[in-house]
């Protein structure tokens, strides 16, 4: 069975779901966790970029906070569920290719994710980080609703 599982969130209502019952998962099943979480850069497009670097500065800030504060609560939630769990907090403007990545270099054996539920032309426009770790990645997905 599984060993070792990797648990990406981004702190929002449906991924924390996702993130308990993963964890109750991989306490059934005797595997360790490791909980990600994807910090993407701000993206903004201006023809006047004066004064950027401390909206961008800030935007880091409060970003770096925000993961710091989803990562302990994460922990704290596999410390609950009697999970061993590592935390890993990673910077990137395409958070599917690197939940696969991270898969893969940690050898994880199963990624276990939510799905937000985008459907029709919001999904479309969007796109779904779901689908994109489905479509690019060797490592079993267990796909929360």
């Amino acid at each position: 069975m599984y060993k070792h599982i990797l648990i990406p969130t981004d702190g929002s209502p449906i991924s924390t779901e996702a993130l308990k019952k993963a964890l109750d998962f991989a306490r059934e099943i005797g595997a360790k966790a490791t909980v990600l979480v994807v910090m993407e850069p701000l993206q903004v497009m201006t023809l006047n970029p004066t004064g950027m670097e401390v909206a961008y500065a800030e935007y880091d800030r409060f970003n770096n906070e925000a993961a710091d504060r989803i990562l302990a609560d994460a922990k704290e939630a596999a410390k609950q569920h009697m999970v061993a769990c590592e935390t890993v907090k990673l910077d990137s403007g395409d958070t599917a290719k690197t939940i696969v990545e991270t898969a893969e270099k940690n050898n994880c054996d199963l990624i276990a994710m939510a799905s937000h539920g985008r459907s029709g032309f919001k999904a479309f426009m969007l796109g779904s980080v779901t689908m994109k770790v489905l479509a690019n990645s060797k490592t079993p997905v267990l796909v929360y609703r």
